[in-house]
């Protein structure tokens, strides 16, 4: 399946990572592409528990971008 996630630079240095379709699943890495690969590996694990609990694999989120103002 594919999942959305969001990356975001630290500002002590490297990055996190969430996906939120999967709540508490998170990660994190010192570059971007180490912080993708960690998340791959961690909603992999989300899956196989939710799984191995006989649940089926939540379903990705839907983005919507909106504009705020402020006045």
């Amino acid at each position: 399946m594919r999942y959305t996630v969001l990356v975001e630079a630290e500002e002590e240095g490297g990055f996190r990572v969430w996906c939120p379709a999967l709540r508490g699943c998170h990660s994190q890495g010192e570059t971007q592409a180490e912080a993708l690969e960690n998340i791959r590996e961690a909603i992999a694990a989300y899956l196989e528990s939710v799984q191995a609990d006989g649940l089926p694999p939540p379903a990705d989120v839907t983005i919507h971008h909106v504009e705020a103002a402020v006045s």
